[in-house]
């Protein structure tokens, strides 16, 4: 079945780790198993035991409900890594 076929035939087009790290979603199967965990990534299916898989679709729905925008900082807040500069270093 050629790429045109199952792409007319309605049939999802899956992708594996690899896929996801080639476009930049991804950087190592621990940031993937954070984002599957604490940002509601999909699990994806497993094709075999070893072999884990992504509809397209639920990626691009997963990229379409991220955040676009910075979050505003209230007024007068700082972030937690900002440390007072201490006199005399520089």
């Amino acid at each position: 079945m050629s790429q045109q076929q199952v792409a007319a035939s309605g049939l999802p087009k899956y992708l594996r780790y690899k896929d996801l790290e080639a476009q930049g979603i991804v950087g190592s199967w621990t940031q993937l198993l954070r984002l599957i965990d604490d940002n509601g990534f999909p699990q994806g299916i497993l094709l075999s035991p070893n072999i884990r898989a992504w509809t397209e679709a639920e990626v691009c729905a997963w990229l379409a409900a991220r955040p676009t925008k910075r979050k505003v900082m209230p007024e007068g807040a700082r972030p937690p890594f900002v440390q007072k500069r201490r006199r005399g270093a520089r």
